[in-house]
């Protein structure tokens, strides 16, 4: 969709005059209106639940639909336990090496292999941590939430301004109650990655690490189905029952975008599928067309904040393992 010059110049000097100002306070850019419009035809048009909500990295506008809607989490909720990991390991508590043993309580066999070792199987934090978000193990989440403790997930969540995130329970997918028990909504998760994606979830250096976990996510068939081979996208997958969800950080240069895509109530899964996969290209396209506007009016923009998945070092600087990076105010 084309716009009159002068209606994108004034547009957009409004939405990105506040950079450095609430992302919620912006003005909502033409292309982002557009975007705004086509997810509500999208979800309105399907017979399920969903909520979408999208951040333009670059200059912090952000739109979608059905933003604080509560939704059922699914395994999406294993990014909250990722966080409260690197937020103990920054205080020095334990470190990516830490050994834990499988107890008979951690094991769920709705995703992953974990379950099926035996007991007492060793395996280092960094190991559980790849294994719950990149192939979704939940056996790997539920050791995971035993080493951090369920209240300091939800702890930190509310810290984080997410007070619509939480876990009444570790993960349980053979109990009826578990879409209630694991909670968020899309503009929560869109919170935590856009936090990420400026390094100020935990620290600089956590969350390049956690960006690289979620780069290596090996279920790829929702957000990036959609986009051109060979986009750069950090996500966390959620599948469970009538759920289905992707949420993450699309890296296209010069248009990153953050987005968190939910559906529920699904009468075929299949549906849930297409939601995301198209909420995933609207987006695309629209910043796409947002990044060609603000490079040729020359307009200024947040690119330079913005930082990408990092390999996790085995010896990371001392600072980030002794609580000094929190103290010096690094975004907790």
């Amino acid at each position: 969709m084309m716009y009159p010059r002068i209606f994108i110049v004034a547009a957009l000097a409004a939405s990105l005059a506040w950079i450095g100002a609430s992302p919620c306070a912006a003005a909502i850019p033409p292309p982002m209106r557009g975007l705004r419009d086509s997810l509500r035809s999208l979800a309105r048009s399907s017979d399920a639940n969903v909520g979408i909500a999208v951040e333009d990295l670059a200059t912090g506008a952000v739109t979608g639909y059905n933003l604080n809607r509560s939704m059922p989490a699914a395994s999406t909720i294993k990014i909250p336990v990722m966080i409260e990991v690197f937020r103990q390991m920054a205080r020095g508590r334990f470190s990516l090496t830490h050994v834990m043993h499988l107890r008979a309580g951690d094991r769920d066999y709705g995703s992953g292999d974990l379950a099926y070792a035996p007991l007492g199987a060793s395996v280092t934090v960094k190991e559980l941590l790849s294994k719950m978000i990149d192939i979704s193990d939940n056996t790997a989440a539920n050791m995971l939430i035993r080493l951090v403790g369920r209240r300091r997930i939800n702890a930190a969540m509310r810290a984080y301004g997410c007070h619509h995130t939480y876990l009444r329970t570790a993960i349980r997918t053979d109990v009826s109650s578990v879409e209630t028990n694991l909670r968020t909504t899309p503009l929560d998760m869109l919170t935590l990655l856009v936090r990420m994606a400026h390094g100020k979830l935990v620290d600089t250096w956590s969350s390049h690490a956690m960006l690289e976990i979620l780069a290596h996510q090996e279920i790829d068939t929702l957000l990036p189905e959609p986009l051109p081979d060979g986009t750069t996208i950090a996500h966390k997958t959620g599948s469970l029952h009538d759920v289905m969800a992707d949420v993450g950080i699309v890296y296209e240069p010069g248009a990153p975008f953050a987005i968190a895509a939910m559906t529920s109530g699904l009468p075929d899964p299949q549906l849930g599928r297409d939601i995301v996969r198209r909420a995933s290209l609207l987006s695309f396209n629209a910043m796409a067309e947002l990044a060609e506007v603000r490079a040729s009016l020359g307009l200024p923009n947040r690119l330079a904040d913005i930082i990408t998945p990092a390999a996790i070092p085995e010896a990371p600087d001392v600072r980030y393992w002794t609580g000094q990076a929190l103290a010096a105010g690094s975004g907790g």
